[in-house]
């Protein structure tokens, strides 16, 4: 079984407090929602791989450390992922990032895929799939079955990344990919009787982009 890690940092557990607040308006939920992605890209890329590299500083040539290994790349899953991407390039940069295209049908809760766009080297890639929310796991295992098995990343290379989980959506995704690690920056109680996370943040892309 991969990891699963909820991440206690204080500043992480402040700033989520203020985007569940009802009351803080879209500029400022957008703009914590990145800074959390930032604070957790920075635990996430922990275990990144590093190599000796000979270089020479102003006074004296040394080896020094640099990343190796695979390249990364952001797959946010559409449309509220969007809202943890800046956040993690402002710290990786160089990332490439795909996208998923997803949503999740009121009567159902089931997934329904409507987009699906990477970068050409996919499977040499490091992947981090992010979402706020992890409620029922559907749309996150959806995203990890069609990266796994239409095009076809190694489980191994794949970290899921939320802002807040729910117990049934951690189990849901851990029986279905059980080899993919998951962070979260919470887990909640429960669900409700319609799927939704409690006591969460209300609808994360809503929040993200003003719909609501």
């Amino acid at each position: 079984m991969a990891k699963m890690v909820i991440m206690d940092h204080p500043l992480i557990q402040h700033k989520l407090t203020i985007i569940r607040d009802k009351n803080t308006n879209t500029k400022i939920f957008r703009e914590v929602t990145n800074e959390i992605g930032m604070l957790m890209a920075y635990e996430i890329t922990r275990d990144l791989p590093l190599e000796d590299v000979v270089i020479e500083t102003p006074l004296v040539k040394c080896t020094q450390k640099r990343l190796s290994g695979k390249k990364l790349a952001i797959i946010p899953i559409l449309r509220a992922g969007l809202g943890m991407v800046d956040g993690i390039l402002d710290l990786v940069p160089a990332a490439r990032v795909g996208h998923i295209g997803m949503y999740r049908d009121h009567d159902t809760l089931e997934p329904v895929e409507y987009f699906a766009k990477f970068p050409q080297d996919i499977k040499e890639r490091r992947l981090f799939v992010v979402d706020p929310m992890l409620a029922t796991g559907g749309s996150a295992i959806c995203a990890l079955d069609l990266l796994t098995q239409k095009y076809g990343v190694d489980p191994n290379n794949i970290t899921f990344a939320c802002l807040v989980a729910a117990p049934e959506g951690i189990k849901a995704l851990q029986a279905a990919h059980p080899d993919v690690d998951i962070y979260a920056a919470a887990l909640d109680e429960r669900l409700n009787e319609n799927g939704y996370i409690l006591p969460g943040l209300g609808d994360a892309g809503d929040r993200i982009f003003g719909t609501k």
